[in-house]
């Protein structure tokens, strides 16, 4: 909030500067006999307007002969007619913000201009432009919260006048430059970014004149405990001294910096210092001149921030020893190492403060009451294990609070009770609570928060356990409520109709619940008081039945509609938009809808994202998108389109930041345009009939997806695709060689040309993807050797070369090199020579295929140093991680804001048929060394790794006997030792693998008695034939030495009684022999009955493990699916504090 009014301080002061000169009006400034716009500045303006998205109407008055003086957001000088400021700021509360390509360099023609505010607009993935001395008159450069990407220009060091600049919350990456220490009248900083990495510059300790400075990442801290979590920090020393920054007001710091005593110093003489920012300072609770230091500035200060320093209760009291702090109004401890007693020692520390943040901060309420802050109006307690009594008697913690925040607490029902009558008095007054991911699961939930307060505008219940229909009560008494937020919870029932009567909500968010019944009666009502509010309504994943009624067209301010994965059908035509003017978000899904309308038809929206997967669309390509000039993520994937895609369409992606048109029946050739796609989209157009050659513009894109089409012919051309990450042209017809340019493309993370009809030879250009981490050449007719400059391609994690013509030695430098590899197939090729031993350097192998080769000599005994082969379970966080998610080292290049559409997928011969998997890193551990010439015995090393699921050694010429400790293999499910010359006894350890399924002995020279026992009964005399010398039940073979055991008769009963329980016995035998003998016996007895039946539960049960697995894999892909829909919503979804 101080940061806010500092920043309106600024404003006004450069405004009174320019006042002499400037009229004061954003609206009119020019008027009778002032002079007008100057016509090359005019030009600029129109020409900076081209490239952006306005469906706001911010430039509605910015028009071909006007004057540019009277346009909106401009302010000219009134004598010389030159524009001095320009101010494009937006907003989400109301919203109103600009989008699309921004080309700040057309403002070089605007020399005299002053301030330029283009902060909280949507310019996703824009680079801020080296801006030249053209500038050098600029004061005041706002272009924060923009979602500008790239690093801070060195440039910015030219702009000598800059009072202000302001470049945080965006994803700006990379140092901060040392020319930013020449702009010595600068007042205010803001470089709050996520990703700056490096050392902060002494440099910046030369600006004198700065009240406010802001470096480093504002983002919450305790987000970094999320899966998949990336960032980068400021880290080194601060290197501040004595002196320097003497007028600061403001000080932000967010790093691991290297904090030591004698820096301490300048900290202490920073008499200005009213804020105080200092987080992820790791080790600032041991450095006792740092707490000193910091003591010292208390009774100055209003706002301090020690965000996750590893603090303990000792340190926050040693800061606030010797006083209590009357000015204090916004305590932030979060993600530290305290207890209950801080909310106490809080309470002593200020009677005045309003804002205190605790979350991570392993805190357990006490039973005794809490203390009661007088002014306290936010508090955050999230991600601490709360008491379960915490909302009884002891929770009077303040009659002022507005904001609470619990989210992750492990709260459940009986936290809750609706006789807590002190509770609701003591939380009459809030506004905002957030409840989410506890484990809350009744509907007295619903009871409870009406009881208490009805003056509720926000809440947040995402993510419990909530089930059962949500009471018509809390409907009706929840009147004031603006935001409701129930998704990924267990709901059930209709939508309820009381809706209707809630007069001010804004966004109902229900989706990934279990809520049925027709769409929503609430939103076809004519006379509901909250349709001209009313802007975003979530429904996706639920089980809403029957048709989309076209009198959903009444709310008519609704800018999200989310209903995918439901079962609607039925037609969807232009009426039940006709209304929707500020619709921006329509996501139709997964559901059976037939999306009807007319070519010619109009929309009165500009849509940004639109999904219509699965719906049916076609056969036409859907004309009415010409229309659309704002579309930045559209999914036509799975729509039944029978036709050719217009040129017209692919014009659109300039704009684009994905597009999926893929499992349709599209066809054609793709015009090679002159096209810059400057926001590197992800092109997905798999699964259709495309042919031709593949054109050059879509190698801008960060992600290509072009698998299962015709293409016949691929090449780079002189085009430098620096940004793409991904291009997967599998399933094609591409013919000829490989082409080799790969140097333009040497950013490339996974390149799949899997499939296609290439021939020749690798290129040794293909060694310059240093950066390759899948590279997938299966199924061509490639000859010749792998190029030794491939072992410059050390970070590839999958390597697959099979079905081809590859010949010579497996290089060595596979094992050396590529050591991050987790899959390497190199089967159905001429490979020869040994298995080099450098291959046990691969450590983290999970999938080796060299089947199918002329390998020879022995198996290396090194095996025990496959690493991730011998763990017992596969770390699927780890490796997600690292296939699936671009870290920040590539923030720089690929579009991050995404995730990716590629996954791994494989061919492998899994129990005796060659079978597909998607990502197989994350379930298979397995061997297969079959059909080659590989002699010697097998290594008792391979018994060692307890991770393999399938081992194949068939069809070699290996010798000797089947280690004695196969049975340590306890997962594995396939065991193929056939066709080898092993000799010697079936060791009896195999019978204790309870998951084995497949086994496979036969054309050995094994002796002895086949082990007996669990599923090794279920193995037909297949499985061991040709092995003259064994024996037993499974190939209906006695061994010597069997002999019929005869037991002893039983001693007659005797006993008064003996002549009723012989009858009873008797009757007993009888009946058992009937229904064991009749049904079970010829199980027992008769081999081919009984090796059908257990085969028989053996597949019902892989089957059903089967379904359940790819059960559970569809129901996690959904919620994932959810999750990222609602990131790409999340910045309009709330909009507080934005």
């Amino acid at each position: 909030m101080t940061a806010y009014f500092l920043k309106s301080f600024y404003v006004l002061l450069l405004l009174s500067l320019l006042a002499s000169g400037i009229s004061m009006t954003l609206k009119n400034s020019s008027e009778s006999g002032e002079a007008k716009c100057i016509e090359s500045e005019r030009e600029a303006l129109l020409s900076f307007k081209e490239g952006l998205i306005d469906d706001f109407g911010m430039l509605s008055t910015w028009t071909n002969n006007t004057d540019c003086c009277k346009w909106k957001h401009i302010l000219c000088n009134h004598q010389t007619g030159h524009i001095q400021l320009l101010d494009l700021h937006g907003s989400h509360t109301p919203s109103y913000y600009l989008g699309g390509a921004i080309n700040v360099t057309s403002l070089i023609h605007l020399p005299y201009i002053q301030h330029l505010d283009l902060s909280h607009n949507y310019f996703v993935m824009s680079y801020i432009p080296e801006l030249t001395d053209s500038f050098n008159n600029l004061r005041y450069l706002d272009l924060s919260h923009s979602y500008f990407a790239g690093r801070i220009p060195s440039t910015l060091g030219n702009l000598l006048q800059l009072r202000y600049l302001d470049l945080g919350d965006n994803y700006l990456w990379g140092e901060i430059p040392i020319q930013i220490g020449n702009l010595k009248h600068l007042n205010y900083l803001d470089l709050g970014l996520f990703y700056l990495s490096g050392k902060i510059p002494c440099q910046i300790g030369n600006l004198q004149k700065l009240n406010y400075l802001s470096l480093g990442s504002d983002t919450t801290l305790y987000t970094r405990n999320t899966p998949n979590y990336i960032s980068n920090s400021l880290s080194g020393a601060i290197p501040f001294r004595i002196g320097n920054l003497p007028l600061l007001r403001t000080l932000r710091l967010v790093g691991n910096f290297d904090i030591k005593s004698k820096d301490a110093q300048w900290l202490s003489t920073l008499h200005s210092l009213t804020i105080l920012e200092l987080n992820s300072l790791h080790n600032l609770s041991s450095s006792h001149r740092w707490l000193q230091s910091i003591s010292k500035l208390i009774p100055n200060l209003t706002e301090l921030s020690l965000v996750d320093c590893n603090l303990l209760d000792s340190d926050i009291q040693s800061l606030f020893h010797s006083h209590s702090s009357t000015s204090l109004t916004m305590l932030d401890l979060s993600s530290n190492m305290l207890s209950s007693s801080i909310l106490q020692f809080s309470f002593n520390i200020s009677l005045h403060l309003q804002q205190l943040y605790l979350s991570y901060s392993n805190i357990t309420l006490p039973c005794s009451p809490c203390p009661n802050f007088p002014s306290l109006k936010v508090l955050h307690l999230s991600y601490n294990n709360l008491s379960s009594s915490m909302f009884l008697s002891n929770f009077n913690i303040s009659s002022k609070l507005q904001e609470l925040c619990l989210e992750s607490c492990s709260l459940i029902d009986g936290t809750f009770r609706l006789s807590s009558t002190s509770t609701m008095n003591s939380l009459s007054s809030l506004l905002t609570l957030d409840l989410s991911k506890n484990l809350l699961k009744s509907s007295p939930m619903f009871y409870w928060l009406f009881n208490f307060t009805t003056n509720l505008h926000f809440i947040d219940l995402n993510s419990n356990l909530l089930e059962g229909p949500i009471p018509e009560e809390f409907g009706k008494a929840m009147n004031s409520l603006e935001y409701l937020f129930l998704y990924n919870n267990k709901l059930q029932g209709k939508v309820p109709s009381f809706f209707g009567s809630m007069c001010r909500i804004q966004i109902l968010q229900l989706s990934n619940n279990k809520l049925n019944g027709e769409y929503p009666s609430f939103t076809q009502n004519s006379s509901w008081c909250g349709r001209h509010l009313f802007q975003e309504l979530d429904l996706s994943y639920n089980q809403i039945t029957g048709r989309i009624p076209q009198s959903i067209r009444l709310i008519s301010q609704l800018e999200v509609l989310l209903l995918r994965g439901n079962s609607l059908d039925g037609d969807v035509n232009e009426s039940h938009f006709s209304n929707f003017w500020k619709l921006y978000a329509l996501d139709l899904s997964h559901n059976s809808l037939s999306v009807k309308i007319g070519s010619s038809w109009v929309p009165p929206f500009q849509i940004r994202f639109l999904f219509l997967a699965s719906c049916k669309v076609g056969p036409g390509f859907p004309r009415w998108i010409q229309t659309q000039n704002s579309l930045i993520q559209l999914d036509m994937s799975d729509n039944g389109l029978n036709d050719f895609v217009p040129e017209w369409f692919w014009n659109k992606l300039q704009i684009m930041y994905t597009l999926n048109m893929s499992h349709n029946n599209l066809t054609g050739s793709i015009p090679n345009m002159q096209l810059k796609l400057p926001f590197k989209p992800s092109i997905v157009l798999s699964s259709n009939k495309f042919q031709g050659k593949v054109p050059l513009f879509l190698l801008q894109a960060s992600e290509l997806l072009l698998s299962a089409n015709k293409f016949s012919d691929f090449s780079c051309g002189n085009v430098t695709a620096a940004n793409l990450a991904t291009l997967d042209l599998s399933n094609n017809q591409i013919m000829g060689k490989l082409p080799d340019c790969w140097k333009s493309i040497n950013r490339l993370l996974f390149l799949d040309l899997s499939s296609n009809e290439l021939s020749g030879k690798l290129p040794n250009s293909m060694g310059t993807l240093v950066n390759l981490e899948a590279l997938v050449l299966r199924n061509n007719s490639l000859i010749g050797e792998l190029p030794s400059s491939l072992k410059n391609c050390k970070n590839l994690i999958m390597l697959d070369v099979s079905e081809n013509m590859l010949s010579g030695p497996i290089p060595s430098w596979v094992g050396e090199s590529m050591q991050q590899l987790i899959i390497l197939i190199m089967r159905g090729n001429r490979l020869s020579g040994n298995l080099p031993l450098h291959l046990c350097y691969l450590k983290r192998i999970q999938l080796l295929d060299l089947s199918r080769n002329k390998l020879s000599d022995g198996i290396p005994t090194c095996l025990n140093n496959l690493t991730a082969l011998s763990q017992n379970t596969i770390n699927k966080i780890e490796i997600e991680s690292r296939v699936y998610w671009y870290n920040s080292t590539y923030s720089e290049i690929y579009n991050f804001i995404y995730d990716s559409y590629y996954s791994f997928h494989i061919t492998w011969m899994w129990k005796g048929v060659e079978q597909n998997f998607t990502r197989p890193e994350l379930t298979l551990q397995s061997i297969d060394l079959s059909c080659n010439n590989l002699t010697g015995e097998i290594p008792k090393e391979i018994t060692y790794m307890l991770g393999l699921v399938s081992l194949n050694l068939s069809k070699n010429n290996l010798s000797g006997e089947i280690p004695s400790e196969i049975g340590n293999l306890s997962l594995l499910e396939s065991l193929d030792l056939s066709r080898n010359h092993l000799y010697g006894i079936i060791p009896s350890s195999l019978s204790h693998m309870n998951f084995l399924q497949i086994l496979d002995l036969s054309h050995n020279s094994l002796s002895g008695r086949i082990p007996l026992g669990r599923h090794m009964d279920t193995f037909d005399d297949s499985c061991f034939e040709e092995n003259v010398d064994l024996c037993g039940e499974q190939l209906n073979k006695s061994c010597s030495g069997d002999q019929t055991v005869v037991k002893p008769e039983k001693a007659a009963l005797r006993g008064e009684y003996h002549v009723f329980y012989e009858a009873l016995y008797m009757s007993l035998g009888i009946g058992f022999f009937t229904g064991f003998w009749g049904l079970l016996g010829p199980l027992l007895l008769w081999q081919p009955w009984r090796i059908t039946y257990l085969m028989f539960l053996n597949k019902l049960i892989d089957y059903l493990l089967v379904m359940v697995a790819v059960k559970l894999a569809v129901y996690n892909d959904l919620v994932q699916d959810s999750i990222m829909r609602r990131k790409h919503y999340r910045f309009l979804a709330l909009r507080f504090g934005s």
